[in-house]
């Protein structure tokens, strides 16, 4: 029987959070974020949800104004909700570059989800998760405007705790469930699953017994969050939140809302899925180091971190700021590195105009610290590198790195660790 585990769940709810805002911050819709951040628009996300049985909204999308009538038309609906398709958030209050106020509407006649779309589609939509200009908006999605009666919070997430699947859920939907969990915790339910034996029927619906639910509600809720669970499986889910998880005045339950992230190591089984990957918002420099397997994203600094894992390149950030620096950069190369990915790091590093130093820092683990020597030593002749360049490396072949880098006759400063790198990058800098 679920409990009320107000400090696991708590738990499992700040993690969960802290690490869907790292990326990419949170999107009052659906937001996936599984490798290189795959991006999928709602309406995406919601067909596969459809596709499983789960219970949405339904919609068409439109990247005309004549198509969006045509779809409203098609749905006789009592209401339509038109939504611009971007992946930020604060859609409902943003502004296009066209006039018109607001990425979401509500209206009652198909004509009007035309005059609408007409100032959304091919426009920049502007909200607080935007850059400056804004996103263009290239498609909308015209869907069935239903009302909610009563909103409640489910999610299946992996727990490394649990060594497995947790169901988490709350009667209290529709708000920042960490604060519930704070304010609230005995409103925080958790279950967990046996990954081999699977959800059990009893599971099913004792949670949606204490998310409230009654009556034929209750079965009903128990139903979809069988097939939840049994999505969160066939996709390689990591996570699957939906917030609101609601019922309707007409008597249905229906997952409005919901974040989805996906495993990045079964890419190789969920090709459609990830063939699906909306990389038009990304910036240009984001995509060009994903052709070569890097993951980067763009600070506000003037150090580029250079690193192995997610893990160290957050920590390398963390000590250059500790150290009075500023990061340029977020660049990690992973763990199967080849001397071609170290000289298009260095090649991204150097085309950012902000960048006044590089701090190399490998861990070398499963990575050779020669190859990476190699590389650097490469790029630094090849790509005639004129900022200062410290590296720390430290792990497999590191006696042979360091050999290379000390025989190479380039200006290369070499650290003792972590620290001794950052204060070395930061000094380099403050000497311009």
């Amino acid at each position: 029987m679920a409990a009320p585990l107000a400090g696991q769940a708590g738990a499992v709810l700040r993690d969960l959070a802290l690490r869907s805002a790292r990326l990419r911050g949170s999107f009052p819709a659906v937001q996936l974020t599984p490798r290189r951040w795959l991006n999928l628009q709602e309406y995406q996300s919601k067909k596969i949800m459809a596709d499983h049985g789960v219970t949405v909204q339904r919609f068409f999308v439109a990247d005309s104004a004549n198509d969006a009538l045509e779809a409203a038309q098609r749905l006789k609906a009592k209401e339509i909700v038109l939504k611009a398709q971007i992946l930020a958030g604060g859609r409902g209050k943003g502004i296009f570059n066209s006039g018109l106020k607001g990425g979401v509407h509500l209206t009652k006649d198909p004509k009007i989800v035309e005059q609408l779309a007409k100032q959304m589609i091919g426009y920049n939509l502007s909200t607080k998760q935007t850059p400056k200009d804004g996103v263009t908006v290239k498609k909308v999605m015209v869907a069935e405007a239903l009302n909610i009666s009563r909103e409640t919070y489910f999610a299946i997430l992996m727990d490394r705790a649990c060594n497995g699947p947790v169901m988490v859920g709350s009667p209290r939907g529709g708000v920042d469930i960490e604060e519930v969990a704070v304010t609230s915790p005995e409103l925080i339910f958790k279950e967990e699953i046996d990954i081999f034996e699977g959800i059990k029927d009893h599971q099913a619906l004792q949670m949606a017994k204490n998310l409230g639910f009654k009556g034929p509600l209750q079965q009903q809720a128990a139903d979809q969050i069988k097939k939840l669970y049994n999505l969160f499986l066939k996709i390689d889910a990591t996570q699957v939140e939906v917030n609101p998880f609601g019922e309707t005045p007409e008597g249905q339950v229906v997952c409005f809302d919901a974040k989805i992230n996906f495993d990045d190591n079964a890419e190789f089984r969920q090709k459609e899925i990830f063939a699906m990957d909306d990389k038009s918002e990304n910036e240009p420099i984001e995509n060009e180091a994903a052709k070569y397997d890097l993951k980067y994203i763009g600070l506000d600094g003037n150090i580029a971190c250079f690193v192995n894992g997610a893990g160290l390149a957050m920590a390398t950030c963390d000590i250059i700021s500790l150290n009075g620096g500023k990061p340029a950069n977020f660049l990690d190369l992973g763990g199967g590195v080849k001397e071609a990915q170290v000289y298009q790091a260095f090649k991204l590093l150097t085309a950012d105009p902000k960048v006044e130093a590089i701090l190399v820092n490998i861990f070398g683990g499963i990575v050779n610290c020669a190859i990476i020597a190699n590389g650097i030593t490469k790029a630094c002749r090849e790509l005639e590198l004129k900022v200062p360049l410290v590296v720390r490396l430290e792990g497999t072949n590191v006696h042979e790195a360091q050999r290379i880098l000390n025989e190479s006759g380039l200006p290369i400063t070499s650290a003792n660790d972590l620290e001794d790198a950052a204060k070395k990058a930061v000094a380099s800098v403050a000497k311009k």
